[in-house]
């Protein structure tokens, strides 16, 4: 029998619309709330859920300001959900490996 290194595996990160954040948020510099809504498909009530736990775990920074009297809100990628993000595809990487075809 082959041992998978499933505790390898970030819970955080490895939940789909988490991973899609993260992704999404990986190859730009910051992006605001309505941004990521769109590209995901998230409704608001989801989006924030999941940006509450990525900020809790410390994978992404949220900076809310408001813009001629309108909030808006900008979320980037931490260093630290960028070495997550890397963590995350290396463990799956080695995951994957060992399943037999």
């Amino acid at each position: 029998m082959i041992e998978l290194p499933f505790d390898a595996i970030d819970p955080i990160v490895h939940e789909p619309a988490r991973l899609h954040i993260l992704t999404l948020l990986s190859v730009v510099e910051s992006v605001d709330f309505l941004y990521i809504m769109r590209q995901t498909g998230l409704t608001k009530g989801n989006l924030s859920s999941h940006l509450s736990k990525l900020e809790a775990a410390g994978y992404v920074e949220i900076k809310k300001e408001f813009v001629e009297k309108i909030p808006h809100t900008l979320v980037r990628i931490s260093d630290e959900g960028v070495k997550a993000l890397q963590r995350y595809r290396s463990a799956m990487t080695g995951l994957l490996q060992n399943v037999p075809d």
